[in-house]
């Protein structure tokens, strides 16, 4: 795989499309465009999933809520999405079961939320990983101790999936890139070239050397989530106000012994109702979602101490036996949802009835702008962009010959190529474990295996090569240094904030957030991308800074 200067280094002359922006949904456009044979560049101004796209609630799901909003069509296209993703990413997207508990005086009764489940298989065809279960209270408190039980009338156990958002993004960048497409990492687009009042490419800035390039395509796409008012507004004003109302969503991540779950627990705030989980995360449980409206810089969204003390309340009312701390939480993540502005019908919507739907919209400038939807229905979601891409390119007499039709539906992740029917992951974790040289232990080789699937075998060669790249980062850690090399040379990247945070995801599951291997880390990285010493250092501090917005809740003192 190109490194990331080699990428930047193709990025010149005339491409097809142009995407702007890295997160799920410009990487799955590239993926399909690319597939389909057209020529592909896909921009970034920072890393891959470096936004909304590595801060969701890490699910695949058809979001059984969305039910009682009459939203049929976008629950039954999530479900339709969840069975084709278990098959395209089996290593990435694992089943995962819900528990629903209903308590007396609920809004919606036990029997209501069980139709409400038959009806969720249903639109699925009845292709859920797991039929759901109706389970008793005595059932509850074996399966699930640590809930509350009190006035609990029974609790529906459902199945939907778990996955993990920034490497489902970037296995779909490293297919697109495979495909031929160019993938440009920390390369920011600060203008748009305009021909006759139409766009037809942009002017690319390199964030690291300031190098500035002009880049043209027959059509331009704008993938770029929270930011997709200020990328549309580069070219043109929004004639009828924003096309934006971004919500921000909030987790807070505890070690499992203070707060464990078996199963992902659906919450009702016992103050507003909105909706939330506990999901079980390894050796660690996370608390989420907040979702409060957001006006300001996408790249500042923080969690603050309401929404932390907000998440708190919640796990407390319902597993009040094992109560959370300020102190308790390690690390927290806030993202941004790039949902569409309702039309305003007399009174304003609340923030969590704001439709999950996308939308195309094309701009007079040529401009294509996907906004909307749900890290589920990415791969869809794409297939209709390139689709309205190709009739644009076809209306202006653009179209290459030979071009296919979309095969994303079938084609395999990279990761998942040559993964066992079975999807037995400890049948693949101990034959890495082998490949490697036995220079690995089996915590190592799980977590290879449930993070690069079949690509682990390729980490594992060359920890077999050299095996003191198969020490540990951390001594407490699984996570080892052949990661940071892979990452270097087969995934894009370039920061230390790459590697610990988006590659390796230290950042989310150490208690000091990856503060006692930064310099080891960047030392590394160092040695395999010719850094002096300032850019070492520099590279240091922007990882301590992104831990320290991480934790600024910490310094904020609480509402009155």
């Amino acid at each position: 795989m190109p490194m990331r200067d080699e990428m930047w280094a193709a990025l010149e002359g005339d491409f097809d499309l142009l995407i702007v922006g890295g997160g799920i949904n410009g990487a799955g456009i590239a993926r399909d465009a690319a597939q389909r044979g057209l020529r592909v560049a896909m921009v970034e101004m920072s890393d891959i999933a470096s936004g909304t796209s590595s801060r969701s609630s890490k699910l695949v799901h058809g979001g059984l809520r969305y039910l009682e909003m009459y939203e049929f069509g976008l629950v039954f296209e999530a479900v339709s999405e969840r069975k084709i993703l278990l098959d395209l990413a089996p290593h990435l997207v694992n089943p995962l079961g819900f528990l629903f508990p209903v308590y007396k005086g609920a809004r919606r009764g036990l029997s209501a939320i069980k139709a409400g489940l038959l009806m969720y298989e249903g639109l699925s065809l009845f292709r859920s990983p797991k039929r759901h279960r109706n389970l008793k209270p005595a059932d509850v408190a074996s399966e699930e101790p640590t809930l509350k039980l009190d006035d609990l009338k029974g609790a529906p156990l459902y199945y939907d999936c778990s996955t993990d958002d920034a490497r489902l993004t970037l296995e779909n960048a490293l297919a697109a890139a495979a495909d031929g497409a160019v993938v440009a990492t920390y390369a920011r687009v600060v203008a748009f070239e305009k021909e006759d009042g139409r766009i037809v490419g942009a002017r690319i800035r390199d964030q690291f050397s300031g190098e500035e390039r002009v880049v043209r395509a027959s059509a331009v796409i704008n993938a770029t989530g929270p930011w997709t008012d200020r990328t549309i507004g580069m070219s043109r004003k929004l004639d009828g106000g924003a096309l934006l109302r971004p919500t921000k969503g909030v987790h807070i991540v505890v070690a499992r012994d203070v707060l464990p779950v078996e199963h992902a627990v659906v919450c009702f705030h016992p103050e507003d109702k909105r909706v939330l989980f506990a999901l079980p995360w390894g050796d660690s449980t996370y608390v989420g979602t907040t979702d409060t409206d957001f006006e300001g810089d996408p790249a500042d969204v923080a969690a603050t101490r309401d929404d932390v003390d907000y998440l708190i309340a919640a796990a407390a009312f319902y597993f009040p036996s094992n109560p959370i701390r300020h102190s308790d939480v390690t690390c927290t993540w806030a993202g941004l949802r790039p949902l569409m502005r309702p039309a305003k019908k007399g009174g304003d919507v609340d923030e969590s009835a704001v439709s999950r739907e996308h939308q195309i919209v094309v701009g007079q400038d040529g401009l294509i702008t996907i906004a909307g939807g749900k890290l589920t229905t990415y791969r869809l979601m794409s297939r209709e962009v390139v689709e309205s891409a190709v009739k644009m390119l076809r209306l202006t007499e653009k179209l290459p010959e030979g071009i296919k039709p979309s095969e994303t539906e079938s084609s395999l992740l990279p990761g998942a190529e040559g993964w066992p029917e079975s999807d037995d992951h400890e049948l693949v974790a101990g034959e890495v474990q082998q490949a490697a040289g036995g220079n690995i232990d089996g915590e190592a080789a799980r977590l290879l295996a449930n993070t690069y699937g079949m690509r682990a075998f390729d980490v594992a060669a060359i920890i077999k090569a050299d095996p003191a790249l198969g020490r540990r980062i951390l001594p407490h850690r699984p996570e080892v240094v052949g990661q940071i090399d892979f990452s270097v040379t087969e995934e894009f990247a370039v920061t230390v904030r790459d590697v610990i945070k988006q590659r390796t995801q230290i950042f989310y599951r150490d208690a000091d957030q990856g503060l006692g291997c930064v310099e080891a880390v960047a030392a590394r990285m160092a040695m395999l991308l010719g850094w002096d010493e300032a850019t070492r250092e520099q590279r240091i501090a922007h990882y301590r800074e992104e831990v320290a917005l991480s934790r600024r809740w910490q310094n904020e003192a609480p509402s009155v």
